[in-house]
């Protein structure tokens, strides 16, 4: 009897899953895989909030195939190892798994082939399963990736995408390989109070409520900060348990403006994925050099930890950071206005924010996340890296009743209407009984320094 292995990486679904559906049609019976990888912990990157969502999304797959017959097997260990030992125990003549664009997933698929061709065995990899248009797929006639995002959208929207895959009815698993305990979510320390579920059952049901209720009005909503009205299904597309490609299909057929603003988004996603594909090392090194000389960790180590605290005195960015320390995960403008007042007006490395969101961000994504600090910082793809969000002008206009800021920073809850953006303009008598921090620089004093340090004046 043919046995292949499936090994389960950021694609925790049985919806639309290429690689299972390619090893169900090949073989009689089917291993699916997922191993807890030792380097991944050992770089730090299995942080609290992303292993109780990951505890989620491994239960919720092993129900889902159980379901249909069969099991999900767990390992630890090198993840090459973990495979080869599978494949040699169940006799399997392939491994399929999706491809990804980090420099650690192109390491891990470079060991996995040599593992599993040195006896014999033959990886399969297969695209379309982490993002909808494979990295390298579309190219402009300079270059091997888009360094701009409209013309990189223009191209991307011309693709023909791939049919969706319904999940399959049975999965015939052989009875042979052990497979450990999935950890509970509960057993995870350190967690977040306000985490998301996780699980492909959860994701499918959070989407097709926001389809029906919030896809019409995200073009007009999505930035409004209070209204919570973005899709938060970032969590999901990072740990794979939905397709990208459906997401975009389906946002297709519901039409209008507000499927295009969201497929919009979703390409974004995309071209961070292409950008990173072909520059891996823009994941801890400047896309674009600026010749930056940051402020060090010692100089700005009282203003960098009230930024992760959100006790800066800029009201919208306390907010995001205290919505990201209760969530572990942040509204996207709030993203942007905290980076923007990490890097431009502290004036502190990018690298510094973007390891604080690896740390607490459950859709800790490397791509996104460090490409779109770069973004703000100045040393990535933006085409104006000098801009510079105020806090005060961008909460007046994404919160303009403030009703954000009261969520996250209840201590400005007395506060009416939009001063709360501003609460040291209160008057004196006022402002003493808020337990609320003095700004930790002077808008314009950043600016200053920022500007001088690029050579802008």
């Amino acid at each position: 009897m043919s046995v292949a292995v499936v090994l389960f990486t950021a694609d925790l679904r049985l919806h639309d899953h290429p690689p299972l559906r390619a090893a169900l049609a090949s073989a009689d019976e089917v291993v699916p895989l997922f191993v807890r990888d030792d380097a991944v912990t050992a770089a730090g990157f299995d942080v609290p909030n992303r292993r109780a969502f990951l505890a989620d999304c491994l239960s919720d797959l092993d129900a889902g195939l159980r379901e249909r017959g069969g099991r999900l097997v767990v390992r630890s260990g090198d993840v090459a190892g973990e495979v080869r030992a599978i494949a040699e125990e169940t006799g399997a003549a392939e491994v399929h798994v999706a491809a990804d664009v980090s420099g650690y997933a192109r390491r891990r698929e470079e060991r996995l082939r040599g593992a599993l061709e040195s006896g014999g065995r033959r990886l399969r990899v297969h695209d379309g399963v982490v993002t909808a248009v494979a990295p390298g797929a579309v190219t402009p006639a300079s270059s091997d990736h888009f360094a701009v995002f409209t013309p990189y959208f223009r191209r991307w929207s011309g693709e023909r995408l791939r049919e969706v895959f319904g999940a399959p009815r049975a999965v015939r698993v052989p009875s042979g390989p052990r497979s450990e305990e999935i950890w509970a979510r509960a057993a995870v320390d350190g967690v977040s109070e306000g985490l998301a579920e996780g699980g492909e059952r959860a994701a499918r049901k959070a989407f097709t409520a926001w389809r029906r209720g919030g896809l019409e009005a995200y073009a007009d909503r999505s930035d409004d900060l209070a209204a919570d009205a973005t899709s938060r299904l970032s969590p999901h597309l990072h740990f794979g348990t939905l397709s990208p490609v459906e997401l975009v299909r389906r946002a297709r057929e519901s039409g209008g403006a507000g499927a295009e603003a969201f497929v919009r988004q979703l390409c974004w996603r995309e071209f961070h994925h292409q950008v990173l594909a072909a520059r891996p090392a823009a994941s801890h090194e400047n896309y674009r050099d600026k010749h930056d000389r940051w402020r060090s960790e010692a100089e700005a180590a009282g203003e960098i930890e009230a930024w992760r605290q959100g006790r800066t005195g800029y009201p919208v960015v306390d907010a995001a950071m205290r919505q990201l320390r209760h969530e572990g995960w942040m509204h996207n403008r709030g993203r942007l206005l905290a980076a923007s007042f990490l890097t431009k007006t502290l004036y502190v490395d990018w690298r510094v924010g973007a390891r604080h969101f690896l740390d607490l961000l459950v859709d800790g994504d490397i791509a996104n996340n460090q490409l779109n600090w770069q973004w703000m910082a100045g040393t990535g793809t933006d085409s104006r890296p000098n801009r510079v969000l105020n806090p005060v002008a961008q909460g007046r206009r994404l919160d303009p009743d403030g009703a954000y800021v009261r969520r996250w920073v209840p201590e400005l809850a007395p506060v009416a209407g939009s001063a709360v953006h501003e609460p040291w303009k209160l008057p004196g008598e006022e402002r003493e009984r808020l337990d609320y921090p003095e700004p930790v620089v002077e808008l314009s004093d950043g600016l200053d320094r920022f500007r001088r340090a690029r050579g802008l004046e």
